[in-house]
């Protein structure tokens, strides 16, 4: 039985129990009320009838006192009784009249009994054998003469009896018209609640399996109160948030979708190229020796092409899986050195692009894995270089800022539009889309040094206009192995004369500084 009610009370709406519980609990202030305010109707009634039983006995008394016998006003259905106490045990006069005592009077002689020994007024509650309850008072009429009166106690319980009944009625009434009223009001109040359940029951039916799926709904109103509201704001905060995770999420499908389209596409170009050369090398091998040579050289070129592609691919997903795999070979190593090389492999590969050198003569020792730094330098050289035209001039510069050492890769070239600076460190995004694949790379260079950079807890930063476009890689000094306090002269590699200091033996005058994001 109990545990049915429990199931049939925790199937209850909210508002329900809440309306039960109010309604309990004032079922509990009315019971207490209803109590002291009886206790209280019964003690005053009480007391009144003690005060008509000591007025009523004082004027007996003086009757009895003067005339031996009791007379004078007497109440109705009251009793009296007369008792000698000067011999010893009480002995009962004759009364006036028979109806003065009950039927038993055993009650009567026991309290006056006690009188005797008291010397002062007695007060008892007795009931009666064939009269009911009464309220028995003995006093001293004289020495030796004891009165003892009884009034019946039938209207005070009449009285009572009624206050309780009225109680209970106008609490019964009062408590259904809470439940009733304070159910209905509370239903009003929890309104707001019901309209964000039906607010997340409508995204629990809405598709988010789809690639773009958003949650359009909020917890709309402003009723409820504080409490309400800043729940429903924290409903709607946690909307958004979701929402924001969606568009997350979607945006990153596409971007693996576009990447995995890319990447196919990339990978298809040159698995053609050298399925064609192999046709080419065969029909060739049969038919014209002489052309083996260069279809065994393309052959060569394309496999290369794709293992550098694939290498890429394989280094991205590693730094992506930094977590898991260490990607980096960490040591001690010279930052000045490094760009050195790599203006120096630069010159090499790319004659007709003018590289100045802005470094200081002093070594820049920093913990970081050598071969990978070279590779960003390298791979943002050679970006300068596929995406200008001949003779444009372009600068590297080491340098230290407070916290930091700089390296700052510049060209003369002419810029990158502002809606594709957002997207060049995308994998497989091109700037310019009608280069070929032979020029303009696959577009993994700047994602390679951008993941690389930030695997040795650093950043790269672009900064391009018409003229000027300043890619600075910034690296996080270690203790002990940076150089000299920036914004010294011999750090930033230049003489009194503004000139580079290094520069090969060859003298150019210094390109602009790009600005600081």
């Amino acid at each position: 039985m109990i545990a049915r009610v429990r199931r049939t009370y925790r199937r209850m709406r909210l508002g329900t129990r809440l309306a039960l519980g109010l309604g309990a609990l004032a079922l509990v202030v009315f019971a207490v009320v209803g109590t002291a305010l009886t206790t209280y109707m019964r003690d005053y009634l009480s007391a009144q009838l003690d005060t008509q039983l000591a007025q009523a006995q004082i004027a007996q008394s003086k009757s009895i006192a003067d005339y031996g016998t009791l007379s004078g006003k007497k109440y109705y259905s009251w009793f009296y009784a007369v008792y000698d106490v000067s011999d010893g045990p009480p002995e009962l006069r004759r009364p006036e009249d028979p109806a003065d005592l009950p039927k038993d009077v055993d009650d009567f002689t026991s309290l006056a009994r006690a009188q005797t020994t008291a010397h002062t007024e007695l007060l008892r509650t007795e009931h009666l054998k064939g009269a009911g309850s009464y309220r028995l008072r003995a006093c001293q009429v004289e020495p030796g003469v004891v009165l003892v009166s009884a009034a019946p106690l039938e209207d005070i319980e009449d009285t009572v009896g009624q206050l309780i009944t009225i109680q209970v009625v106008t609490f019964a009434l009062a408590l259904l018209a809470l439940v009733v009223f304070g159910r209905r009001t509370l239903r009003r109040g929890l309104k707001p609640l019901s309209d964000m359940a039906s607010t997340a029951h409508g995204i629990a039916s809405h598709d988010l399996t789809e690639s773009a799926a958003r949650l359009p709904l909020r917890a709309d109103g402003r009723d409820g109160g504080p409490e309400v509201d800043e729940l429903r704001t924290a409903f709607n905060t946690m909307l958004e948030h979701i929402d924001d995770s969606l568009a997350v999420r979607a945006e990153a499908e596409q971007r693996l979708r576009r990447f995995v389209a890319d990447a196919s596409h990339e990978l298809r170009t040159p698995l053609m190229s050298v399925r064609g050369y192999a046709d080419l090398f065969q029909y060739a091998a049969a038919n014209a020796p002489e052309e083996r040579d260069r279809h065994l050289a393309r052959l060569r070129a394309e496999a290369a092409r794709m293992g550098v592609l694939l290498d890429d691919l394989l280094l991205l997903a590693r730094l992506d899986a930094a977590e898991v795999e260490e990607p980096l070979r960490l040591q001690d190593a010279d930052l000045v050195e490094l760009v050195c090389q790599a203006a120096d492999a630069f010159r090499a590969g790319r004659p007709d692009h003018e590289l100045t050198v802005l470094a200081g003569p002093r070594p820049m020792r920093l913990r970081m894995d050598p071969l990978r730094i070279r590779q960003v330098v390298d791979n943002l050289l050679t970006n300068a270089a596929v995406h200008t035209p001949a003779g444009t001039k372009v600068s590297v510069e080491v340098c230290v800022a407070p916290g930091s050492a700089e390296v700052r890769v510049t060209d003369t070239g002419p810029g990158i539009p502002p809606d594709d600076r957002a997207r060049v460190f995308d994998r497989f995004y091109r700037v310019d889309k009608a280069r070929t694949r032979d020029r303009g790379g696959s577009g993994l260079g700047l994602a390679v040094a951008q993941s690389l950079v930030r695997a040795h807890s650093g950043r790269i930063e672009l900064d391009s206009e018409p003229g000027a476009t300043v890619f600075t890689v910034r690296l996080p000094l270690e203790g002990g192995g940076a150089p000299g306090r920036p914004g010294s002269g011999n750090d930033r590699g230049l003489d009194s004369s503004g000139d580079s200091a290094y520069d090969h033996g060859q003298k150019s005058p210094p390109t602009r500084r790009a600005p600081a994001p």
